[in-house]
């Protein structure tokens, strides 16, 4: 069984992020969405409600799940079977990054590769940074969150008590 791995923060998840696990699904038998902890980022959403907002964005996609990592991403990759990473790159500078971190990753664990996918043009400008400022805003989002994960925001959003506007 071909497994991937597609990474990230995912706070909150986009577009783009489906986009990547999309393509990926039709690559691999099983993608798992890893939703990751970094403690020394400041998140709009816990991590269950990433989970939860990753979950609502791949509902769709049957051989796609979300699970969450708060250690080593070639550790986990390599507990679960995963012979790939799948990460995407908007920019240059993406790209450069996503590099230097399949380098380490592979130097962690040597059978582990890294697919780095080039942004579709019209997800360039979109980023969970962007989303987060809409968010913050209470500007409309779509187009730039999954519909999947519109309807969990929305849930959250209500169980926050800040109303069901998007």
């Amino acid at each position: 069984m071909r497994i991937a791995v597609c990474s990230g923060s995912f706070d909150p998840i986009t577009v783009g992020h489906l986009d990547l696990v999309e393509r990926a699904a039709v690559l691999f038998d099983e993608v798992i969405v890893c939703v990751l902890v970094n403690g020394e980022k400041r998140y709009l959403f816990t991590l269950e409600e990433r989970l939860e907002l990753a979950r609502g964005a791949i509902a769709h996609i049957p051989n796609a799940r979300a699970e969450s990592c708060g250690g080593l991403l070639a550790d986990f990759a390599r507990e679960r079977g995963a012979q790939v990473l799948i990460k995407g790159a908007r920019t240059g500078v993406d790209f450069d990054w996503e590099l230097q971190m399949a380098q380490i990753n592979r130097s962690l664990w040597p059978r582990l590769d890294t697919l780095i996918l080039p942004a579709r043009p019209e997800h360039l400008h979109i980023s969970s940074t962007m989303v987060r400022e809409l968010i913050k805003h209470q500007q409309n989002l779509d187009g730039c969150m999954p519909a999947g994960a519109l309807a969990v925001l929305n849930r959250i959003k209500k169980g926050k008590g800040e109303g069901n506007g998007k």
